[in-house]
């Protein structure tokens, strides 16, 4: 169970992980678009910050701590019952 649960658990944050890289790259590609006056998505990447980029930066970090929490209680549990 826990395996499976680890497994869905680093499957979602892969896909979230290349979200956020997609996400900084049009950040950056919009940014120097409206630096030179080029409307290259800045108003839509801004109004999707808070919904989208926002939450999905949070989700990365909390998952990755939860992940590391879930694989060292494992290894705890593994050492004391001798496996």
């Amino acid at each position: 169970m826990k395996e499976n649960l680890l497994t869905w658990l680093d499957r979602f944050l892969i896909a979230d992980v290349f979200l956020v890289i997609i996400g900084f790259f049009w950040f950056a590609i919009a940014l120097v678009g409206k630096s030179l006056g080029i409307p290259l998505g800045w108003e839509l990447w801004y109004k999707l910050w808070q919904p989208v980029f926002n939450p999905a930066i949070a989700i990365l970090f909390t998952g990755a701590i939860l992940s590391w929490i879930i694989k060292k209680i494992g290894e705890k549990l593994n050492k004391s019952l001798g496996k």
